[in-house]
Order: structure tokens, then C-alpha cells, then sequence
């Protein structure tokens, strides 16, 4: 089917990029390690990207891509083209005018999000200066983003998806000659600023090799960009109430020890992995699919989609989520401990891990759960559900660290995952193309099967394996992590096989064959 294409391509993309990715956070640790400069440029780096998922790649995409792919549909290409170029002047107009704001007002911005640095003679002025270089990131990823949501309108996935390695591979860079600059700080913010370009122009010629074609208009106010709006008030609030989570998360982690805004970046990168392959390809596929089968009413297709979409999503992310918990100490040690990342910082960080990991195929499923309301211009209810979730993280966050630290505020965000999961399950449940059929219902037992069966099964390598995943040579250390992670992909893989989760002719048929 073409949803299984469609995310093995968005999915084989994301996962270049975050190998990309994790050379660029070994890099990271490296220079960087678990200080005042890592916890300053994590804010800066946070800040931009976090405006981005709100805006342009949460409530913009959200109510912009399914009425741009019914205008598509039912107008042809030119009136779809006009669309995109009145959507993009107004977010080139307006992002223009708040970019500019707020590196004026960068230092109340950083008391704000920051209260921990108040004082602090190293942390708050480099945490603005690195903020006020990265910010117009904000800008230029939002136009891309735009373009991005066009071309995957138009079922071509791969450019998009591939524009994060641009990102990851300038952060390389930028790393590679930070000695040319005061700190690896100053090196990556420039480095996220020239990716933004490189991704704006990337996505460009994309779009016009696909005969995208947006002119700079003086944009209007017409009926269609005034229903982007209506949708994107609540869609708006929906992400940004999920994002103030991770806002939250490092306001309560700015008033720890210094080092805790690193430790929850650190870990969340690897939670992260699973989390940006298997919930982009899946939220960036289903929805453009899902938009149009419910445009033609076509419930069985649009409960089909639904169902092997969530479905494809827990058969990699409950496995991946089993093994972050039984091995969090080697990923980490094995990934990140050289340099002026240490042995102590190994450890809370791989304690975050395995808290954030409990939540990980929650927050993966609430993809599928979300793009279903999305699908059916229903933006309200996400917004419920999160309002509800992000007030829970942070009462819990904030109970929770009295006893076991910055652990806690990954943990609380693990627990509002399933809070969410339960609550999307409650108001879908009359919802006739989001019902879970028999054949979910029958897999997910076997899968959830496999992967405990995984999970105890690495654990239990890992402590035979223990001498070498922690020997001095890194040769060792990291031949010894490959041999654990092939040993648990061939354990999973064995057992969904021989369970008949997947058979061997699905995955044959699904990627190799065409225009399925």
C-alpha cells in the first residue's frame, strides 16, 4: 500500500539524518561535555525549534496540508500553487516581524525560559548571544516547512525528509572549525543559522523540479487562508501546549545542578531516534492519505490506514523503547563518554533514559491518534487532551525532583505520554475510521510478547558483555554495543517472524514492488 512506501521513504530519510545526527551529538559530547556552555547552547538551540514545531511544522502544517491537498484535488495544480505562494508571503511577512522582536528582547526572553541563570556570570550572557545567532532559524525553517508540506501534498516525501541532514552535517562542520571561534558555543549557533539556509534552498528547487511554483505576491486575506487561520488557532494552542512541556521541563532543570539541561538532552536525543523515524514517517504519510480518503468518504480505506499506521508504529517503537530501558548505561557510556562528557555524567544521563523511555510508544501512537483528529479539520480535541497532559508533567516534574532529580521531569513526561494515549483512545472511540480492528487488536499482543522477550534478552547479554562495553579501548567498547544491538534486532526480528506479525512476502511486496 502506498502508506508503507510512503514511510519507508520519509522513515529511510529520517533515519539518515539521525545517524548524521548522532555523529553530531558524539561531537558534541566531545567538545561540549555536560557544562555551562552545553546547557547555554541547548537553550539557543531549543528556542528557534521550539517556535518552528508550533508554528510552521505544528498548527501551519496541520491546518494547511489538508486543504491544500483537497485544493489539489478539486482545483487543479495552478490554484493549488497560488494557495501555497499567499501562505508562504504571509508567514515570510509575519515570522519576519516576531524574529526580529524577540532578538531584541532575547535577555527578558532567557529570564523567562531560563529563571536558573539569573545571575549566572557564564550561563545567561552566552545562553543570549548564542540565541540572538540562532533564532532567525525560526524564519527560514518555517518557509521550509511550508514547501516541505506542499511536496509531501504532491506524494514526494524523500526531500523533506532528507533536509535534517543538511542540518546535522553543517552542525559537523561547525564543530570540525570551532577552533577558529571563542567556544564549540558560539561555532554550532552559526552553524544552526547557515543550516536554515541550506534547508530553505534545498526545499526550493525541490518544489520547483515538481512544478511548485511560488511568486512573491503581496499576500490577501481570502476565504481559504482565513480557514488556515480559524484551524490554526486551536491547532496552535494544541502544539504549543505540548512543547510547553519540554519548556517546562527546562525551566524546573535550570534551577538544578548545573549540567541538568544537558542531561535531558542527551538522553532525549536517543529517545528521539525511534521517536523522529517511526512518528515523522508515520504523521507526515498518514495525514496528506488520511485527508483525502476522508474527503471521499471512503471509510473503509481511511480505517485501514488508521490501523496499520498505528500498528506500523508499535512494531518498531515498543521494541525500541524495551531496549533503551535495559541498556541505557552502555548507549550512553559507548556514545558519548569521551572528551569532557564524564563517567558521572554517564549515568544521570542514562537514568533519564530509561524514564523517558517508558513514554516513548505513547508519545509515537498519539502521531497516529492526533493526524486522525487533524485529518478531519478536528483541531480542538488534541488541544483538550494536551492542556490536560502539560499540566500534569509539570505538577509531577515538580513533585517529583524533591526526591529524584532532573530524573523525575524526564519520568512525569513519560507518564503524560500515556495520560494522552488513553484520552485519544476515549474520544476516538466513536470516531468511525479511527476504530481499531481485529487484526491490530490481535498483533499488538504479540508484539508487546516480543519485545519483552527482546528486552531480557539484551539485558542479559549486557552483563555477560559488561568487561568489553565498559573497556578503556574504544574499539572494543563499540564493537560490543553493535554485537548487542544486532543480537536484539535478530531476537525481535525472529520472533515477530515466527509469530507471523509480519511475514517475509508483506515486506517484500510493500518495498520492492511499485505504486503499491
Amino acid at each position: 500500500m502506498k502508506l508503507a512506501k510512503a514511510m519507508v521513504t520519509v522513515a529511510g530519510m529520517t533515519g539518515l539524518s539521525r545517524i548524521a545526527g548522532f555523529v553530531r551529538d558524539i561531537l558534541t559530547a566531545a567538545f561540549l561535555g555536560a557544562g555551562p556552555v552545553a546547557d547555554a547552547f541547548f537553550i539557543a538551540l531549543k528556542l528557534p525549534n521550539f517556535f518552528r514545531r508550533v508554528t510552521a511544522e505544528g498548527a501551519f502544517s496541520i491546518a494547511f496540508v489538508p486543504l491544500y491537498s483537497r485544493t489539489l484535488q478539486t482545483e487543479g495544480k495552478d490554484e493549488a500553487n497560488r494557495f501555497a505562494s499567499n501562505a508562504f508571503m504571509i508567514m515570510l511577512c509575519v515570522l519576519s516581524v516576531f524574529t526580529l522582536l524577540v532578538m531584541i528582547f532575547m535577555p527578558y526572553v532567557i529570564m523567562v525560559i531560563t529563571p536558573g541563570f539569573i545571575g549566572d556570570a557564564l550561563r545567561q550572557p552566552m545562553a543570549v548571544e548564542f540565541s540572538r545567532i540562532t533564532f532567525p532559524y525560526l524564519l527560514l525553517m518555517s518557509l521550509t516547512a511550508l514547501l516541505g508540506g506542499v511536496l509531501n501534498a504532491h506524494d514526494r516525501f524523500a526531500p523533506f525528509a532528507f533536509a535534517p541532514v543538511l542540518f546535522n552535517v553543517s552542525l559537523i562542520v561547525a564543530l570540525l572549525v570551532s577552533g577558529y571561534f571563542e567556544n564549540a558555543g558560539y561555532a554550532m549557533s552559526w552553524g544552526i543559522l547557515v543550516a536554515g539556509i541550506l534547508q530553505l534552498l534545498f526545499l526550493w528547487v525541490a518544489a520547483f523540479r515538481n512544478n511548485v511554483r511560488i511568486t512573491f505576491k503581496k499576500p490577501i486575506l481570502d476565504a481559504k487562508t482565513k480557514r488556515v487561520f480559524r484551524l490554526m488557532g486551536p491547532a496552535m494552542i494544541g502544539a504549543g501546549v505540548m512543547h510547553i512541556n519540554l519548556f517546562a521541563d527546562l525551566i524546573i532543570a535550570s534551577l538544578l545542578e548545573e549540567g541538568a539541561i544537558s542531561y535531558l538532552y542527551y538522553a532525549d536525543r536517543l529517545n528521539q531516534l525511534p521517536l523522529g523515524v517511526v512518528g515523522i514517517a508515520v504523521g507526515t504519510a498518514l495525514l496528506p492519505m488520511l485527508a483525502r480518503a476522508m474527503e471521499l468518504e471512503d471509510k473503509s480505506q481511511s480505517r485501514n490506514l488508521f490501523n496499520r499506521a498505528l500498528e506500523y508504529c508499535l512494531l518498531l517503537a515498543l521494541p525500541a523503547a524495551v531496549a533503551l530501558a535495559a541498556i541505557p548505561l552502555p548507549l550512553i557510556t559507548v556514545l558519548f563518554e569521551r572528551g569532557a562528557f564524564m563517567a558521572s555524567d554517564s549515568l544521570m544521563t542514562a537514568s533519564v533514559l530509561m524514564a523517558y523511555a517508558m513514554g516513548l510508544p505513547a508519545y509515537i501512537a498519539i502521531k497516529v491518534f492526533s493526524t486522525a483528529h487533524w485529518a478531519r479539520e478536528d483541531t480542538v480535541t488534541p488541544v483538550k487532551i494536551s492542556v490536560v497532559a502539560t499540566i500534569l508533567n509539570i505538577v509531577m516534574s515538580i513533585a517529583l525532583i524533591q526526591y529524584i532529580g532532573v530524573v523525575g521531569i524526564a519520568l512525569a513526561t513519560g507518564i503524560a505520554g500515556w495520560v494522552q494515549f488513553f484520552a485519544h483512545i476515549h474520544y476516538l472511540k466513536d470516531h468511525s475510521s479511527a476504530q481499531l480492528d481485529a487484526q491490530f487488536k490481535f498483533v499488538v499482543v504479540k508484539i508487546i510478547i516480543s519485545s519483552l522477550i527482546m528486552g531480557a534478552s539484551l539485558y542479559g547479554a549486557a552483563f555477560i558483555l559488561h568487561d568489553y562495553i565498559f573497556s578503556a579501548f574504544f574499539l572494543t567498547r563499540i564493537t560490543a554495543l553493535g554485537g548487542l544491538v544486532i543480537f536484539g534486532i535478530l531476537i525481535y526480528g525472529t520472533l515477530i517472524l515466527g509469530l507471523k506479525v509480519v511475514k517475509l512476502s508483506d515486506i517484500k511486496r510493500h518495498l520492492l514492488k511499485k505504486g503499491t
